[in-house]
């Protein structure tokens, strides 16, 4: 009897010792609760919606008038009804855009809705908004550009005062925000000149007004841009990034900004904005351009799927309505997704890891296949490089490897690899991979198995994992392939000409950046007319192709008149250049006339 009641003594004594393994230290910088709760939303609503609406403009001149805003069946339900029925978290606004507009009765500015004619000048979108998203149930954001081409103290010393009672006003009236977009671009005003933006003073005014909100820019401090607006995050995507004390730099390359800093000093993970069409706001003729299904998913893996927030812009258009067309290819995204990860393949499976912290079981590898958040798998400190083994219940087939890191304990995982077993026993490679963070989906080749081994080859600190599933998508198939005619390059300075055989009326001309300007894009440039070659006239200079370098899309040019000419020259004057070159592809506008670099109007 003594010597049962002494083995039992010391059951107790080693489980409470196994009990007591404390948590691995944090490692590095850390998520804030806001900055976790933001990640878990995992893909929410933009919405480009304003005089640009209305006007066929990327970025208006601030020189519209308030009665061009005037939406003739703006139901803001119905936006927050068809974002919860995507399966989107949140909603955010264009409040403020570049031309100065603001959708709220902002009593610092001349230029909002209570000059326009719509609800007779006593509307309040931002009022709407916040109203239906609260009745669907979703988080409410807000989008305001410090940039303003309207407001006459732009440039000065005064502004940064103006532009801080322009967030309060937004930030005050209209319950919780979730998060604060600050678009970065900085551009002249109506008087010519440029702003000295005080982002301290900015960053601490919205903290003071909405506490919990994440702040987004280049530089967080919340969230980062991602460094494009075509919808990707690096392969490699840490959720630190590098920014000096007053968050004005260092001047990040696309590159930092698409994956992050293994050492950066703030934690701010990635934000994939990218619009469902062609153009961030409503135009008829882009109704044809939404995104296939094909490149929506894709989208999806490459933001979602690489430790990102997806933010898609689904733009009202000039009745302040979603599109019908955009609005059946979402719900057709749903469709697909809850398709594919409604089941989990590796459901009723075993997991073995070949080291447990400390041998506690709240750190057991099995926690990595329930659904509570905070419970995670974890390994000794002194371990970086480890394996875990799961085990199915019998042989299921997949293609899609889903694994999660405990955010809270900081991001670690920078090298893991993934073996499926063969039918003779030996691990067989199906995935190279780096960074994991809050989530990673690696695509592997279509696999069938009775089980599937994940290596951390290389982590920063003892790996943390919450999160492990299978599943298989017969959806997505490959990348999209463009078929599009192939162009010329020309050398960034090198004006692009344009002979048309004979002299015609012209209207205009499309310009479109070849390979989604990798090559290089123009930003600025002059367009001549002639009609012989010799003598040149002046059509357009200083002149520039708006947001073109972050979203390289064709854009329309349109002369105040037409004019009689047989030849049209373009010459860059600011180019951005990706290889040292601009690369443009033809296009087709109005008539059959095909070009290397441009396509013109005929009247």
């Amino acid at each position: 009897m003594r010597y049962i009641k002494n083995r039992a003594l010391l059951a107790l004594a080693l489980g409470a010792a196994l009990s007591c393994t404390p948590a691995p230290t944090p490692y590095g910088v850390l998520p804030t609760r806001q900055q976790v709760e933001w990640q878990k939303m995992e893909f929410n609503m933009f919405m480009h919606f304003g005089p640009n609406t209305f006007s066929g403009m990327e970025w208006g001149t601030g020189k519209e008038t308030a009665e061009m805003f005037n939406p003739t069946a703006m139901d803001c339900r119905q936006w927050t009804s068809i974002a919860k029925a995507a399966g989107m978290k949140g909603v955010i606004i264009t409040a403020k855009h570049h031309d100065g507009f603001c959708l709220w009765p902002n009593p610092v500015s001349r230029h909002t809705v209570a000059r326009s004619p719509w609800r007779d000048g006593k509307g309040d979108v931002l009022k709407e908004l916040s109203e239906a998203c609260r009745a669907d149930g979703l988080e409410f954001g807000i989008y305001i550009s410090p940039w303003d081409r309207n407001d006459p103290h732009y440039g000065t010393d005064e502004y940064n005062e103006v532009f801080v009672k322009t967030l309060e006003h937004a930030l005050g009236g209209y319950g919780p925000v979730f998060e604060m977009w600050f678009d970065r671009a900085c551009g002249e005003g109506s008087n010519g000149k440029k702003q000295v933006y005080d982002w301290l003073l900015f960053n601490s005014t919205v903290h003071k007004m909405q506490p919990d909100a994440v702040i987004f820019s280049d530089y967080g401090p919340g969230c980062r841009w991602v460094g494009n607006e075509r919808g990707h995050a690096g392969r490699t995507c840490w959720s630190r990034t590098v920014v000096n004390e007053d968050f004005t730099g260092p001047r990040l390359s696309r590159k930092e900004l698409n994956e992050g800093t293994m050492d950066g000093n703030i934690w701010a993970a990635a934000e994939t904005d990218v619009s469902i069409r062609k153009g961030w706001f409503w135009k008829e003729k882009e109704n044809s351009t939404v995104k296939s299904l094909q490149h929506l998913l894709k989208i999806y893996y490459e933001s979602v799927g690489r430790n990102s927030v997806l933010l898609l812009n689904v733009p009202p258009d000039t009745s302040g309505l979603i599109h019908e067309t955009d609005f059946l290819r979402l719900m057709e995204l749903r469709a697909a997704l809850d398709d594919i990860f409604s089941v989990d393949l590796a459901e009723g499976a075993a997991v073995e890891a070949e080291n447990v912290r400390g041998g506690a079981r709240k750190f057991r590898a099995g926690n990595m296949l329930n659904d509570n958040y905070d419970r995670y798998w974890a390994a000794d400190d002194s371990l970086t490089k480890v394996s875990f083994t799961v085990t199915l219940p019998e042989k299921r087939t997949f293609n899609r490897v889903q694994l999660q890191e405990y955010i809270p304990l900081g991001q670690r995982v920078s090298a893991f690899s993934i073996d499926a077993l063969t039918e003779d026993g030996q691990w067989k490679p199906i995935a190279i991979e780096t960074t994991i963070g809050y989530k990673r989906i690696v695509h592997v080749p279509t696999t069938t198995t009775t089980a599937v081994r994940v290596n951390i080859e290389e982590a920063q600190a003892c790996p943390v994992l919450n999160g492990f599933a299978l599943f298989m998508d017969d959806i997505y198939v490959s990348d999209e392939k463009r078929n599009v005619p192939s162009g010329e390059i020309k050398p960034a300075a090198e004006p692009l000409i344009l002979d048309l055989g004979e002299i015609k009326p012209l209207k205009g001309f499309v310009y479109a950046p070849k390979d989604n300007g990798e090559g290089g894009v123009i930003v600025t440039y002059m367009v001549e007319t002639s009609v012989d070659g010799n003598r040149w006239e002046v059509a357009a200079r200083d002149k520039m192709f708006d947001n073109i370098v972050n979203n390289p899309v064709s854009q329309e040019v349109m002369f105040d008149s037409p004019v009689q000419a047989r030849m049209i020259r373009l010459t860059p004057q600011n180019v951005e250049a990706g290889a040292g070159a601009i690369g443009t592809e033809s296009q087709t506008y109005g008539v059959s006339v095909f070009a290397p670099v441009m396509t013109v109007a005929i009247d």
